[in-house]
Order: structure tokens, then C-alpha cells, then sequence
């Protein structure tokens, strides 16, 4: 696993899951600004993103994938840590708190896609026999991976369909994401990935909304209220679901807070970690 770690040893862990796409380094604009503060922020990157081993086996579950965040926790001697966790790294994020309660002080949930439609129920994958073919056939599926995900002239193409604002896509922010495309088959396990997410069967807790109602710590949710990813209705409903919880809505942006307005996120999160350090 390949984590990026700021600020003291001694600070209060607060431990970010990135997204689709990402890796810990799209966390930066957050982490360089806690650091100072006397947070010890660990930034993780989740299989098959980033510089993280790719495992072959297939094994990118949201059980899985909450397991690889525990065992961080072991190896770094976290007792009690704010996990942070964005978009689809909200699902193995909040698998580990419900998991894992005793381990997380705080949560914090951004723009998190958990997978709950409209009737706020999560819906299960029932994928068509073409796209059953179309991840079972891994030539045909990298090729048009590679074309499109992890093809560096689509990279903004594909990210404006995630932000309110495109004209924050410059050119430094693009080549952060496009980095770890120089990583040996990513493009394979990304395919692997992607089969998981829409072809297999969720059984983890984290699928079922009511489980939400069980956790207990203090939870801060943040969203753009201009996200098309997940609108924030469901950043409502989760509010209304989880039951120490708080929704900060973050006017004119989208799914990626963090990079599109960095300054109005930080300041957002940052009296929250503090209220919980004071705790």
C-alpha cells in the first residue's frame, strides 16, 4: 500500500480515502493545510489506484477494501483515527466504521456514492448479458479502457463530468491524476475493478441504508450542491439516516470538493477535526 503521510506523529490521525480515479495525492491541498495544524494526515491509496500493488486476484470488494484501511490502521499503530472518505472510497470507509466502530473517532463522508438510488435503497448490480460479455472478455475491455480512463487526452473529459466549474481542470491538476497511469497494468486491474463495482453482487453492510443508523460517532458530511454524481439528496438522506451527523453544503461545486474549491472544503473541515480534537 502506498500511503503519503504530513504533520506529527504525535497529531491526531485523520486518514483520507480518495475516489474514482484518484490517489492520496488529490488530497494535498487538504493535507498541507491540517499538517501545520497538528494533524498527522495519512493519505492512502486504494487498489487499483495510485502507486498501491494492483492484486491480481480480483479482490477489490468494499469488504476487501475496507480490510487493506484496517490493516494500515495495525501497521501505522492507529488506535483511534477521522476517517475521511470520498465519492465511491465512501463505500469501504463506511464498511469500516461499522466494522470497526471502535476504531474511528470521527467520520467524515464527501460526496460519498454509496450506491442508494432514488427510493433510498441501495441498488444491487443487475448487469446486462453484453456488459457481463464486455467484462468477461479482459482484451476487449482494456482496450477500451485504455482509450478512454487511462488515456491521458481524455483524462479531462472525463473529470469535467465530475465538477460544476471545468475551467478548474489546469493543466498541474490534470497531470496529478494522469501520474499513476505510468503504473504496470493499470489498465487491467482498473478493468478488474470496474467489474467488481458493476457486475458483481454487494453483500457488504455498507449496502443496506439501515445499518447506517448504527453509528454512533460524530459525523460530518460535506457536499456540493452542485453534484450530478450524487445530487444532494442524498447527502440529505444520510443526514437523516446516520444519527450524529451534520451536513455542510458547499455552494457552486460538484462531486470533487476537495480540487474544485479547495479553501471553501478546508474551511469547512477544519473546525470540525478541531471541535473533535478538543473532545
Amino acid at each position: 500500500m502506498y500511503i503519503q503521510e504530513d504533520g506529527p506523529a504525535s497529531g491526531l490521525p485523520v486518514v483520507f480515502i480518495h475516489g474514482f480515479g484518484a490517489w492520496s495525492e488529490t488530497w494535498k491541498k487538504t493535507t498541507s493545510v491540517l499538517a501545520p495544524q497538528g494533524f498527522h494526515t495519512i493519505a492512502l491509496d486504494i487498489p487499483p489506484f495510485g502507486f498501491s500493488e494492483k492484486p491480481t486476484d480480483g479482490s477489490f470488494s468494499t469488504g476487501a477494501q475496507a480490510q487493506r484501511i484496517i490493516k494500515i490502521f495495525d501497521t501505522l499503530q492507529l488506535k483511534q483515527v477521522i476517517l475521511v472518505g470520498h465519492s465511491v472510497g465512501g463505500r469501504p470507509t463506511v464498511e469500516v466504521a461499522l466494522s470497526a466502530p471502535d476504531r474511528i473517532r470521527a467520520l467524515v463522508l464527501v460526496d460519498v456514492a454509496l450506491g442508494f438510488g432514488s427510493g433510498g435503497q441501495f441498488e444491487e448490480n443487475n448487469p446486462s448479458f453484453l456488459a457481463r460479455a464486455f467484462y468477461g472478455l479482459p482484451p476487449l475491455r482494456n482496450a477500451v479502457l485504455s482509450a478512454t480512463a487511462t488515456n491521458p487526452l481524455m483524462t479531462k473529459k472525463l473529470l469535467s463530468t465530475f465538477v460544476a466549474d471545468p475551467n478548474v481542470l489546469i493543466p498541474d491538476l490534470l497531470s496529478v491524476y494522469q501520474r499513476p497511469f505510468v503504473v504496470k497494468d493499470s489498465t487491467n486491474r482498473l478493468g478488474d475493478w470496474l467489474k467488481v463495482l458493476s457486475v458483481d453482487k454487494d453483500t457488504s453492510s455498507s449496502s443496506k441504508l439501515s445499518n447506517l443508523s448504527s453509528l454512533a460517532m460524530t459525523t460530518l458530511l460535506i457536499w456540493g450542491d452542485k453534484d450530478s454524481v450524487t445530487p444532494l439528496w442524498q447527502g440529505e438522506k444520510l443526514k437523516q439516516t446516520i444519527p450524529n451527523s451534520t451536513l455542510n453544503v458547499l455552494k457552486g461545486l460538484g462531486h470533487i470538493p476537495q480540487i474544485e474549491g479547495p479553501e471553501q472544503f478546508n474551511n469547512s473541515l477544519l473546525p470540525f477535526l478541531d471541535q473533535v480534537r478538543r473532545q
